[in-house]
């Protein structure tokens, strides 16, 4: 883990996590604008099927236009081009697909026999208790069922003896015209659509700029930065993932076309061809694309060795390439979530068909990279994309909030795989309890719902026992970033190199609640991976009837952490007694906050009004004051008002109320 920490090749760096601010509520569309655009698409799939697979085709040969361009060719020559290879690739792939399956057509009948055979074998397998026999039990009976009917027809008499059937032929004499009005007729509309398609793809090539540029002054003319950006995004994403899409099939179906090849399956060339168009489908594309050679594996030979072989090549295939090609071609990630792929293809086929199945991904990403550039429609980028839609601090506290801490475990060993302790505390742990600080504040959160949080919180810190002995035991020192004051115009970043705590004995405390009680364990189990002796104590220890009874023998530093910043007259009552139990005893106070920041000067002069060694806002900082070497501050006196006697003060008022 540490390597992976100095590397940095882990897990998704927590400053990307961290990096977008926290973003308005997001605005979903209202049930009428839903139905209209749903009912345009279905209704209108005639017309908006051709577009959208001219825009995905678009959107994969403008690389090559480019790259055509780049070498000189110009531009009506490169889009013609471009158009025309990707068009001719298609009609040889449906060619041969067409061949292969009229010639399958003409010998599926020689696989009758070793089809019947297999039946029978199962048949006899059942014992005739079997589903097999069933079945054939059942359609006995129903034959016998229908004879039965038949009987109670009026038989034939003696006089009137039953007539053969006269058998009739029926000859249709149609017109040349018409015979070719019926082979041309079911062309025309597939061929049309092919047309059509062909010449939106090249007026999109060629007038693609144009389009850009009217795209923008609809969606995002006030910011053209972003739209650019969306425009760029989306062309990259889909034009990546057709591309690697189309490599990893490929690399899938030649190994599949030649091992069924060798293992004597019939037509092998057509099944990897259809391995290749087929795993185009999310996830049940591989499956289709598997059963027909496993039924034909069924039928060619009469034992079950080639049916077993056929189904580990594909099975063999699908581990390789899924667990190495596809992980190798890093571009063919779509940012989509498994769950939004399901869902996009299940929306899609019913939408537009099995074409719209195929097409579901793709035109999914567009959306989701759309939601993510353009406001208007970031709803479609929270529902379909991958990325994490909370901060990583509000998904802490979700699981905690929840009583869920060994979600919270993974979530924390996530970060963790990159970060230190410290900066997961520093950056997304205490954040979190600041959130639950905030509602119960707000009186939103009850007693045993903040308990809950509390122990949830303490059950995380001991999760995270093992990675903090693993932190510990790495000999590399701990240095972290933390945001420093700088100028006016925001925080500058500095390296924090965490002192040696080896020798100090340090006692963590809450302050006024539960949930500072669990801050306290952090900080606690950052000082002991720093080397330090760290114990923890609740915040009913710091009452006025306990606090005398705290053994602080041998504890160098108290640290007492709040979460509510407006605690500081109780922040200065621990220290005075704190400081007059030991006036050796270092004692700090931590004020919590989001960012760990805070105004230097103004810590300084709170240290001196609490009379504290020092004042900290963040865990880096607090664990940096705890480890300190510097001596105690010695507690002032407090000043005391001057009290007149008794008797003076009576003979005063009585001389004011005579004058």
């Amino acid at each position: 883990m540490a390597a992976n920490r100095r590397n940095g090749t882990a897990a998704p760096a927590l400053e990307d996590m961290l990096s977008s601010a926290s973003h308005p509520r997001t605005t979903l569309p209202n049930v009428a604008t839903i139905v209209t655009t749903v009912a345009a698409l279905y209704f209108g799939r005639e017309v908006f099927l051709p577009i959208a697979i001219a825009l995905l085709l678009t959107f994969a040969l403008a690389p090559l236009v480019s790259g055509l361009k780049r070498i000189g060719i110009p531009r009506i020559a490169a889009v013609i081009a471009s158009v025309v290879g990707a068009f001719a690739a298609l009609a040889l792939f449906s060619f041969v697909v067409a061949t292969q399956v009229s010639e399958l057509a003409q010998n599926i009948p020689i696989y009758q026999t070793n089809i019947l055979t297999k039946i029978r074998s199962l048949k006899e397998t059942g014992v005739g208790g079997g589903i097999v026999s069933r079945l054939s039990a059942v359609i006995e009976r129903v034959g016998q069922e229908i004879d039965r009917q038949d009987a109670s027809l009026p038989a034939a008499t003696p006089d009137k003896p039953p007539r053969d059937p006269v058998p009739v032929e029926i000859v249709a004499r149609e017109k040349p015209l018409e015979v070719l009005q019926n082979i041309v007729g079911p062309l025309i509309s597939p061929l049309g659509s092919a047309g059509l398609i062909i010449v939106v793809v090249i007026f999109m090539l060629l007038e693609r700029e144009d389009l850009r540029d009217r795209f923008i002054r609809l969606v995002g003319y006030g910011d053209l930065h972003r739209t650019t950006e969306a425009l760029r995004d989306a062309g990259k994403r889909v034009g990546r993932y057709l591309l690697m899409q189309l490599v990893v099939n490929i690399v899938y179906a030649i190994p599949i076309a030649a091992g069924l090849w060798i293992l004597g399956i019939p037509n092998a060339l057509l099944w990897g061809l259809l391995a290749l168009a087929l795993r185009f489908v999310p996830y049940i594309g591989p499956a289709i694309g598997m059963l027909l050679p496993l039924f034909l594996a069924l039928a060619v030979a009469p034992g079950w060795s080639l049916l077993l072989w056929t189904a580990a090549l594909f099975v063999m295939m699908e581990l390789i390439t899924g667990n190495v090609i596809e992980p190798w071609l890093y571009g063919s990630r779509t940012g989509l979530s498994p769950l939004a792929i399901i869902v996009a293809a299940i929306f899609w086929t019913w939408l537009w068909g099995p074409l719209g199945l195929i097409l579901s991904t793709p035109l999914t990403v567009c959306l989701v990279v759309l939601g993510r550039h353009v406001p208007q429609f970031e709803f479609l980028d929270v529902l379909f994309g991958n990325e994490p839609v909370l901060e990583p601090h509000a998904r802490l506290y979700q699981r905690l909030l929840a009583g869920d801490p060994d979600e919270a475990t993974d979530h924390a060993e996530e970060i963790l795989e990159e970060k230190y302790l410290v900066e997961f505390y520093h950056k997304v742990a205490i954040p979190a309890l600041l959130l639950g600080e905030r509602d119960r504040a707000r009186g939103v959160m009850g007693d045993v719902q903040r308990r809950q949080v509390a122990a949830s919180a303490l059950t995380l810190v001991a999760n995270l026992d093992e990675d903090a002995r693993e932190e510990a035991d790495d000999e590399e020192d701990t240095v972290v970033t933390s945001e420093a004051d700088a100028d006016d115009d925001g925080a500058a970043e500095e390296q924090v190199d965490l002192p040696d705590g080896a020798g100090l004995s340090v006692l963590c405390a809450g302050g006024r609640g539960e949930l500072d009680d669990a801050a306290a364990a952090m900080l606690a189990q950052v000082l002991q991976v720093q080397g330090a002796t760290a114990a923890t104590a609740g915040f009913a220890d710091m009452e006025p009837s306990s606090i005398r009874n705290l053994d602080l023998a041998g504890i160098d530093t108290v640290v007492v952490g709040f979460l509510n910043r407006d605690s500081v007259k109780h922040a200065r009552f621990l220290v005075r007694r704190l400081k007059r139990a030991k006036p050796s005893l270092r004692v700090g106070i931590v004020f919590w906050s989001e960012d760990g920041t805070g105004d230097k000067e103004a810590a300084v002069k709170l240290e001196e009004d609490l009379n504290a060694d020092f004042v900290a806002h963040g865990m880096v900082d607090a664990a940096v004051g705890a480890l300190s070497q510097e001596p105690a501050v010695v507690l002032k006196l407090a000043k005391r008002r001057t009290r007149r006697p008794r008797a003076a003060a009576r003979k005063a008022s009585a001389a004011a109320a005579t004058s």
